[in-house]
C-alpha cells in the first residue's frame, strides 16, 4: 500500500509540475509582449532578420510602426561586380531611409527581381512579373498583420519599378487602412545618379545606367572585397534613351553591351560611392515623405 501511495503521489506531483509548466508557457508570450518600451535611441538594430520576435513585437508596440522593404535583383553586373549588386545597394538605401524616417524597422530584402533581359549572362535569376506581384502582396499582408501602419517599398533595379508600382496599388486596395507607399520614379533615380556623378566631373555616359562608374563606386564603398578591380573595362558608352531601353528589354543587354556594362567603371572610387549612397537615401526620403514619428 505504501508503494502504491508513493506512486500515486509521484504521478500527482508530476501532473502538477506539468500543469505549472504549461501555464508558464502560455503566459510567456504575454510576458514577453509586456517588456518595457524601447526608445529610438536604444534600438540600434533595426534589421528584422537579425532580431527575435519578442524584440520586434516590443518595437512595434513602442511606435516603430513603419517598415521599409528593398526590392533588388540577382543579375549580372559586368565582369567586375557581384550579382548581388542591386540587392545590396537596395538594402543599404532602405536601411538608411528607415533610420532617416525614424521609428522604422527594416524587413528582409526581396533580392530577386525581373531580370529576363540579363539572362544571356550566367548567374542571373529572374522572376516573372506575376511572381513578384504575389511576393510583394504577401509581404504587405504579413507586415500588416503584425501591426505596421506604414509599409515602404524601395526598388533599386530599373526593371522592377513598373511591377512594384502596380503591386503597391493593389496592396493599397487590399489594406485601405495602412499607408503603403514606395519609391517608384525610375526616371528620377537615373537623373539623380547622373547628377551625382556630374558633381564629381564624371559624364553621364561614364557614370552609366548599369555597372558603370556610379554603381561600381557604391559597391566599392559597401563591398570592396567583392569588386574585381582588375577586370574594370568600359562597356557601352553612349546615349541611352528610350530607344536603347526598348532594344535592351526586347533583345536583352547583350544586344547593347557584350560585357554587360552600360558605362565605364575605371574611374570609380569608394569615397564617391559613400557620397552617392547618402545622397540617394536623402532623395528617396524626400520623395516618399518625412520622418514619421517622434
Amino acid at each position: 500500500m505504501k508503494k502504491l501511495a508513493s506512486a500515486v503521489l509521484l504521478v500527482s506531483l508530476s501532473g502538477f509540475a506539468g500543469s505549472c509548466r504549461d501555464e508558464a508557457a502560455r503566459a510567456e508570450p504575454e510576458k514577453l509582449g509586456r517588456l518595457t518600451e524601447v526608445s529610438e535611441k536604444a534600438l540600434t538594430a533595426i534589421r528584422m532578420e537579425e532580431m527575435n520576435w519578442p524584440d520586434i513585437k516590443r518595437a512595434i508596440e513602442s511606435g516603430f510602426t513603419t517598415v521599409v522593404v528593398a526590392v533588388g535583383s540577382t543579375e549580372q553586373h559586368g565582369p567586375h561586380l557581384p550579382t548581388m549588386t542591386d540587392a545590396r545597394i537596395g538594402e543599404e538605401i532602405a536601411e538608411r531611409v528607415a533610420r532617416k524616417l525614424g521609428r522604422a524597422l527594416l524587413a528582409r530584402t526581396i533580392d530577386v527581381g525581373l531580370s529576363e533581359h540579363h539572362m544571356a549572362f550566367a548567374g542571373t535569376i529572374s522572376f516573372k512579373a506575376e511572381t513578384l506581384l504575389l511576393i510583394i502582396r504577401d509581404y504587405a499582408a504579413s507586415l500588416a498583420r503584425h501591426g505596421f501602419t506604414r509599409i515602404v517599398f524601395i526598388p533599386m533595379h530599373g526593371g522592377n519599378f513598373p511591377t512594384v508600382r502596380q503591386a503597391i496599388e493593389e496592396a493599397r486596395k487590399a489594406h485601405p487602412d495602412i499607408d503603403i507607399t514606395g519609391f517608384t520614379d525610375v526616371a528620377g533615380l537615373l537623373d539623380l545618379l547622373a547628377r551625382n556623378s556630374a558633381d564629381y566631373g564624371v559624364s553621364v555616359e561614364v557614370a552609366g545606367a548599369h555597372a558603370g562608374e556610379s554603381e561600381t563606386s557604391m559597391m566599392m564603398a559597401l563591398e570592396g572585397r567583392l569588386v574585381a578591380v582588375d577586370r574594370f573595362a568600359p562597356g557601352y558608352i553612349g546615349p541611352f534613351g528610350e530607344a536603347g531601353l526598348k532594344l535592351m528589354m526586347e533583345k536583352g543587354m547583350s544586344a547593347i553591351s557584350a560585357n554587360g556594362i552600360l558605362g565605364d567603371p575605371r574611374t570609380a572610387s569608394a569615397k564617391r560611392g559613400e557620397a552617392y549612397l547618402e545622397r540617394l537615401a536623402d532623395f528617396v526620403v524626400s520623395m516618399i515623405g518625412p520622418k514619421t514619428g517622434s
